[in-house]
């Protein structure tokens, strides 16, 4: 599969303070994907490189295969023919949707103006809409709008930074998923920037988490769940606690709160200690377990409780019950590992 957008060892400093730290990855011709990441780890950093905003200390840019940056070369922003959407995007207040979407394709002929504007209208869910202007529009449907216009073009790649973040929960992640579908029709890739994982996993088939302007993981989000590379990853991903252990084989491990058993990814000795990280869906709620563990805080999601639970040894787990188990906060319940793949990581200590 050929990547519509290739970054090669790409270093940025300004002012002599580092920004971002030899970040290479590709991304294919459909893909979309998101950068992940704590405020201040350079995920918009990276975006602006990509856009033609920064220029390059080292490494390089390519999209489509034409090389768009590098230390010796640099091709303006304007003529990258790359779509974007930034947190603080803004409407045009004074032209009605149909001309907010058509302004950056003016130049068309009229009948390929309409052609695209109908196309969009239409993928976007506008057509009740397209003759409001933006002060007659919810945040959602101003969202829409600014995203058809940047998609209006056909760019060859589409830039988004935090484009959900003035909207409320709910409505960030239904419009993610939308979203991803049109991106898919229209078949642009896209790399969006986000702190939000559930933004994250909504819309991405590749998610780079990156910490200090290094990228630390380029992966699937499946995998970035199921196999964290390190233990950043695993404590910025998901929820869960480490908890110490030692190898016994390949298939167990021991541990304070008992013996494990699942498959280790990763060889490690007999008796080497480790960490093993313990997510919320691993700890079922069994009131047949010898297991008990004393409920210490409890949150509520709908379908499940978010359960804080104390060990006798006084370690502290969480774990996902269905909500009709509506226990009190220091009341026992039993539980039980059930971990079919266990992350692991070396035990360096403190």
């Amino acid at each position: 599969m050929n990547n519509s957008i290739e970054i090669k060892e790409l270093s940025l400093s300004i002012e002599g303070r580092s920004i971002l730290e030899n970040i290479s990855f590709g991304l294919g011709e459909i893909e979309i994907a998101c950068l992940l990441g704590p405020s201040g780890c350079g995920k918009t950093s990276l975006l602006r490189c990509i856009a033609g905003f920064e220029k390059l200390n080292h490494g390089e840019v390519s999209i489509k295969g034409v090389i768009m940056n590098n230390p010796n070369h640099y091709i303006p922003v304007e003529q990258r023919n790359i779509g974007m959407v930034f947190q603080d995007y803004v409407l045009f207040p004074h032209m009605d949707v149909r001309k907010n979407i058509t302004f950056g394709i003016a130049d068309l002929k009229p009948f390929r103006i309409k052609e695209r504007l109908d196309e969009l209208i239409e993928l976007f869910g506008l057509e009740a809409h397209a003759d409001k202007y933006p002060h007659q529009l919810s945040g959602g449907q101003q969202q829409r709008v600014a995203l058809a216009r940047a998609m209006a073009p056909r760019p060859r790649v589409l830039l988004l930074d935090e484009p959900f973040a003035s909207l409320d929960i709910e409505l960030r992640e239904s419009l993610a998923r939308e979203l991803r579908s049109i991106l898919k029709q229209d078949s642009v890739a896209t790399i969006m920037v986000t702190h939000n994982q559930l933004e994250a996993f909504a819309m991405a088939d590749i998610i780079g988490v990156m910490a200090n302007g290094k990228l630390m993981q380029w992966d699937t989000p499946f995998d970035l769940y199921h196999e964290p590379k390190t233990l950043d990853v695993a404590n910025f991903i998901g929820e869960g606690t480490f908890v110490k252990g030692e190898i016994i084989n390949q298939t167990d491990v021991k541990t304070d709160i008992g013996n494990i058993k699942g498959h280790i990814p990763h060889n490690y000795d007999s008796g080497e200690k480790v960490q093993v990280l313990i997510r919320p869906d691993d700890i079922l709620h069994d009131d047949d377990s010898k297991l008990t563990a004393l409920v210490k805080e409890k949150e509520f999601r709908g379908p499940q409780f978010l359960y804080t639970l104390e060990m006798k040894n006084g370690l502290f787990l969480q774990s996902l019950v269905p909500s009709h188990h509506d226990h009190a906060i220091n009341e026992p319940i039993g539980i039980k590992m059930a971990i079919d793949h266990l992350v692991v990581f070396p035990d360096i200590g403190e």
